[in-house]
């Protein structure tokens, strides 16, 4: 392929500056119609997340953690007593401690991270 070629093929520069300028029929949005009303998004709280307590972590080498055996301790982030990390799918939403209610572990919210988060969850 010659530059001519591509010269050819490509927009010039000096047309990328007027290309969102000038408003198309393609884009242009018809403003006489009226906006339609919010939708009813409560669907959405019956999708099942994934919400996962986090003790703590580390990173080590591999070479050391080939070599642990039963019985060792890794030293982790967290000091006892700290908060737990809570994640929903993943993404850190609050922090917690663990509780025993009716003979299983449950978790009390201590502190939320990402308030936004909650309030987009209230539909």
């Amino acid at each position: 392929m010659t530059n001519d070629s591509l010269n050819d093929d490509l927009m010039g520069l000096d047309d990328l500056d007027n290309l969102f300028d000038e408003e198309s029929d393609a884009v242009r949005l018809d403003k006489s119609v009226p906006k339609s009303a919010p939708r009813d998004l409560n669907f959405f709280r019956h999708i099942p997340v994934k919400v996962t307590l986090e003790v703590a972590s580390t990173e080590l080498p591999l070479g050391d953690l080939m070599q642990i055996s039963e019985g060792a301790v890794i030293e982790l982030d967290k000091q006892a007593g700290e908060p737990l990390d809570v994640r929903v799918n993943g993404r850190l939403l609050a922090r917690g401690e663990v509780v025993v209610a009716n003979g299983k572990y449950g978790l009390r919210l201590v502190d939320i991270i990402d308030q936004q988060a909650l309030g987009q969850l209230d539909l």
